[in-house]
């Protein structure tokens, strides 16, 4: 198996890398044998991993896997809980939250309180407050586009795959591809139109600015193809790229 990258975490990250649960899966995925070459994973590899194969969850189903302590509206969730566009879910130490709401498809990682807003199964806004989110979202018009905020950052999606973590200082905001619009909450003048293709240009969008900048390039932290893979699974689509997987051995992008 391929050494895994050391990455350096973005404020608020996981200090250690060993207790990340993204990592966790990271190398069990690869220790199973998920990736196939050129079919992008290895469905019975998957359904001996979460007991399912990642498809586009039935209807009345909002949750497709759940790990430790995660809690919908302040009660515990379980796999036949529903989640409704105006929920708000958190995940404890060591957990994650896997879900589907209408077009839009969630992982939310450990330590992560988020807020969304909308109605039934349009989701139309999200605040993460703090913690880290892997999204999907379909594509929207201006009449539904979805917000997203942070203390930090407002970015708009108008259908696109996201990974965003957030705290007090800074957001780390990636577009893995889609087009996004990202604005400083500090300063709503500082912002930035993301055409992204393949994880193009991450970005801080910072509390303080840095040399008169709130908006500042960052490096691909923390999330991978494959969880983009599954979530769109779950709302019936594919991602608009391949992992070609003999160059794939971690959570990086790999150039195609």
């Amino acid at each position: 198996m391929p050494q895994q990258p050391t990455f350096e975490p973005p404020v608020g990250a996981a200090e250690k890398q060993g207790e990340d649960p993204r990592r966790e899966f990271l190398i069990a995925a690869l220790k199973l044998g998920l990736f196939a070459g050129g079919l992008g994973w290895r469905r019975p590899a998957l359904a001996d991993f979460f007991g399912q194969v990642p498809s586009k969850l039935p209807q009345g189903r909002s949750i497709f896997d759940l790990r430790g302590d995660v809690r919908v509206n302040g009660e515990p969730a379980r796999k036949e809980t529903v989640v409704a566009a105006g929920d708000r879910v958190t995940v404890g130490k060591g957990g994650h939250a896997v879900f589907a709401v209408g077009d839009s498809a969630f992982i939310v990682r450990e330590d992560s309180d988020l807020q969304m807003s909308g109605s039934k199964l349009l989701v139309r806004g999200l605040r993460l407050l703090t913690g880290a989110l892997l999204s999907v979202v379909g594509r929207r018009d201006d009449s539904s586009g979805l917000g997203v905020t942070t203390q930090t950052a407002t970015i708009g999606i108008r259908g696109t795959g996201f990974y965003t973590e957030a705290d007090a200082a800074r957001t780390y905001f990636c577009t893995c591809y889609g087009v996004t619009n990202v604005a400083a909450g500090s300063s709503p003048g500082s912002n930035e139109t993301i055409v992204s293709r393949h994880h193009d240009a991450p970005r801080y969008i910072l509390a303080a600015p840095e040399s008169g900048q709130y908006i500042v390039p960052a490096p691909f932290l923390n999330h991978t193809d494959l969880e983009l893979m599954i979530l769109e699974a779950l709302v019936g689509r594919t991602v608009p790229f391949g992992i070609a997987t003999k160059a794939y051995d971690g959570p990086q992008r790999d150039d195609y």
